[in-house]
């Protein structure tokens, strides 16, 4: 009998209210959804990460005639430091994973592939290209375990670290991210606002009914129930909306637009939709029910 009471209680308060219910409904939709896709960001741009991370090396470019650096100041590097710098490599597993060493004409080859819509390519020859170890690191953090033991030792020109390169790629989006994370907690914002202000229209709308139970004895929890699970119902709808939303934005902008044309990266894939879904039911079902319990502490007093 009282689940029955609180469910008619539930639909009729639906009922009477249903212009504001749908403005709920669809503010927490947008603002959720506004939510998923910023999270969404966050899981691709961790993707990326662990792909290139796991792809990076560091390059220890070797002296050559060109070169004019102080440590090549006794000019070419010779087979023996050659020798001494993959044996010093080979002591640093396992955080070295993998060595290769990259001839000149490897290196000019390389080129003429990476530019060879580039003019530069007619002044460019075999010679100008320095040899190079190039290093896969099992930890590409620690970087500078590697740079400080051949940094400007004899025959080594420079060291570099292709992760320094990404790593303002990664700034770049981390900023796009920050930006949807904080346009989607302003919406957050203002559907906690809306949650209160319709709660505020029900409890005085159905103050009489209220009253009543207080006076044949009834807790103030079985009170504001009804109150409570309308707000739910409304952030859950909005949470499945929220959630087609994030299913089309995966399926259609990342798969069949941005996996496509950026086939030399990973894309997030639905296991990071699946993780995201249950944070926008707790996140809309949570902030209802919380908005409208405090809401209810203060105009439910009878």
């Amino acid at each position: 009998m009282r689940a029955r009471f609180v469910m008619s209680e539930v639909w009729n308060g639906l009922r009477r209210n249903l212009t504001m219910t749908i403005a709920v409904i669809i503010t927490v939709g947008v603002s959720l959804a506004l939510f998923g896709v910023s999270l969404l960001v966050r899981a691709q741009v961790d993707t990326m990460k662990d792909f290139w991370y796991d792809k990076v090396e560091v390059s220890i470019f070797l002296c050559n005639e060109n070169s004019e650096t102080a440590s090549c100041s006794g000019g070419k590097v010779t087979d023996v430091q050659k020798d001494q710098i993959e044996a010093d490599l080979e002591s640093l597993k396992p955080l070295v994973q993998e060595i290769y060493f990259e001839s000149q004409q490897e290196a000019f080859d390389r080129f003429l592939v990476r530019y060879r819509n580039s003019p530069l390519i007619d002044s460019v020859t075999v010679d100008a290209l320095p040899e190079s170890f190039r290093v896969k690191l099992s930890d590409p953090t620690k970087y500078d375990i590697v740079a400080s033991a051949f940094e400007g030792r004899p025959g080594v020109e420079q060291v570099n670290d292709q992760r320094q390169f990404l790593e303002k790629f990664f700034q770049l989006l981390g900023g796009l991210q920050a930006i949807a994370l904080v346009i989607a907690i302003a919406m957050l914002v203002v559907t906690v606002l809306l949650i209160v202000n319709t709660m505020r229209v029900a409890a005085f709308s159905r103050r009489r009914e209220t009253g009543i139970m207080r006076l044949v004895g009834a807790s103030n929890f079985y009170i504001q129930l009804p109150f409570l699970l309308e707000a739910a119902i409304a952030a859950a709808v909005g949470a499945t909306l929220a959630t087609g939303g994030l299913m089309l934005v995966k399926a259609f902008v990342v798969d069949r637009v941005l996996a496509p044309a950026f086939q030399f990266t990973a894309v997030v894939g639905w296991d990071a939709v699946a993780g995201i879904v249950p944070v926008l039911f707790l996140t809309g079902i949570g902030l209802a029910c919380g908005a409208a319990f405090l809401t209810l502490r203060k105009y439910l007093r009878v």
